[in-house]
């Protein structure tokens, strides 16, 4: 019960960062209907960025608030030099500039910050446990977790409350009729890419907190794709919640199930829970559901 209980509650912790490194995938494909699959290189470089101003004597949470900033710079960078001049164009076009773009970023991380695996010095997080009854956390979890969900409410809030969220939202759910009150498209495309950078670099800095930094910090952005198919590709709350399930489940199965299957099954698990999930859920647990008549 105690390895039980740790190994759940790491889960949920990790999941938390899942939700917000998935809620980057979901702002791009409701504002658009775009798959980005360059959302683990946008984690990869947050978590360089962030390295780069800890290494430059800048306190991890200042830190992360100007790895925010620089989001908000390449996000609407990357729009306007990459994606501007598509828009109308057919989904499937798009989607593979964001392949393209995958690469081009990954070789640029390497360019610029190499190929070796980098860590926090000193740890930004203390290497006691927290105990709390008999269950033992590490505080890189826990202070990660705590700072992932300030930010997703932050970002909640900003989508429920303000001016531009909601002419995000609206050109989420209708553009043809959002564009008729004068909503700006090419403003909404910009600042979707702005906030998923951030929310993924944000998310890119705390996973590199637990496993270090090198290049396959990108794999894990790839590995939320599991979280948001499952909440729905279009849900914000689908995120959180995929978020969730999907490093419960990732912990649950390292745990139980790599003695017997040794070789990566906690990599593996994720995308075989989301093939069988899809087969009864295609829309995923929030999705909106497109039903067309002819």
């Amino acid at each position: 019960m105690e390895i039980f209980s740790m190994t759940l509650i790491t889960g949920i912790m990790v999941g938390g960062i899942y939700a917000l490194v998935a809620l980057g995938w979901v702002l791009i494909y409701k504002c658009s209907g775009v798959l980005n699959l360059a959302m683990g290189e946008l984690t990869l470089i947050g978590a360089y960025v962030t390295l780069s101003f800890y290494e430059a004597g800048i306190p991890f949470v200042p830190a992360v608030v100007l790895t925010l900033l620089v989001g908000v710079v390449l996000g609407v960078l990357t729009e306007r030099i990459f994606l501007d001049k598509l828009i109308g164009e057919p989904i499937l076009t798009v989607i593979m500039v964001t392949v393209g773009l995958s690469f081009f970023l990954k070789g640029l991380v390497g360019f610029v910050w190499g190929y070796d695996t980098r860590v926090f010095e000193p740890p930004v997080f203390s290497l006691s446990p927290i105990t709390i009854g008999f269950v033992k956390i590490s505080p890189v979890y826990l202070w990660s977790f705590i700072l992932a969900i300030v930010l997703l409410i932050i970002f909640v809030a900003f989508f429920k409350y303000t001016r531009w969220g909601l002419s995000m939202q609206a050109t989420a759910d209708d553009e043809t009729a959002a564009l008729s009150l004068g909503v700006s498209a090419r403003f909404v495309y910009a600042a979707a890419w702005a906030i998923a950078f951030m929310s993924a670099g944000v998310g890119g800095a705390l996973l590199g907190n637990i496993n270090g930094i090198n290049i396959s910090v990108g794999y894990l952005g790839l590995l939320v794709l599991p979280a948001v198919v499952l909440g729905g590709l279009n849900s914000i709350p689908g995120a959180i919640v995929g978020g969730i399930i999907i490093g419960v489940l990732q912990n649950l199965s390292g745990t139980y199930l790599d003695q017997y299957f040794p070789g990566g099954v906690k990599e593996i698990m994720p995308f075989a829970f989301m093939a069988v999930f899809l087969l009864f859920k295609p829309y995923g647990l929030w999705g909106w559901e497109r039903i067309e008549r002819v």
